[in-house]
């Protein structure tokens, strides 16, 4: 989750029935979707001793204080573990994983039946995932073709808020609700919902 250390888990099997020694690269960076790199966040090696049929766990950690500063509206992290077994003729094997990290900011209630030409009232709760105070919060509203920007108090860490958001459906049918929230630290955290507007 974004906001968070990271933990992984690279898992080597030695299938052979010979002792083996595996020397592992891992590099972390941040990328963007097209997979260009944007910055170098984690730079790590190690051997591995394998004996015969015997499987070793390596565990990764990368820091939220690591990646906060590179990370893009992306949120991808791109993870590469070269494995090198020494003593052969250049035996080695890439591992590569990308994580996208989750957004879980953004919760939009509705109520439960909502009426064209009638006033209904949205719960928008956001939050703050990351371990320090975030400030310059603004909250952009997207409904019916029209754009409402609303500016937030300041958030403490890991704190979450509310609004109550009141609109009038003119017609029947769905709509769809985007709600984008930025601040200081973080931007274009993004909620949806669709609104279903019966008629009266």
């Amino acid at each position: 989750v974004f906001g968070r250390d990271i933990n992984l888990i690279l898992i080597l099997n030695n299938l052979s029935s010979d002792r083996k020694t595996v020397k592992v690269d891992m590099s972390a960076s941040t990328i963007l979707y097209t997979r260009r790199t944007v910055a170098e966040i984690l730079k790590a090696s190690t051997s591995v001793e394998l004996g015969p049929k015997q499987g070793k766990h390596i565990r990764v950690k990368i820091p939220y204080s690591h990646y906060r500063r590179y990370l893009t509206t992306d949120k991808r992290i791109q993870v590469t573990a070269l494995c090198e077994v020494m003593r052969t003729q250049g035996l080695k094997l890439l591992v590569e994983k990308t994580i996208i990290l989750e957004d879980t900011n953004i919760i939009i209630k509705l109520p439960r039946r909502i009426v064209v030409n009638k006033a209904v009232t949205l719960e928008i709760s956001y939050a703050n995932p990351l371990p320090e105070p975030v400030s310059r919060c603004v909250l952009l509203v997207t409904l019916m073709n029209q754009q409402v920007k609303i500016n937030v108090a300041r958030l403490a860490p890991r704190e979450r808020s509310k609004i109550y958001f009141e609109f009038t459906p003119r017609r029947t049918g769905p709509l769809q609700l985007q709600v984008d929230f930025s601040c200081d630290k973080f931007s274009h955290v993004k909620g949806f919902v669709t609104i279903a507007v019966a008629p009266s």
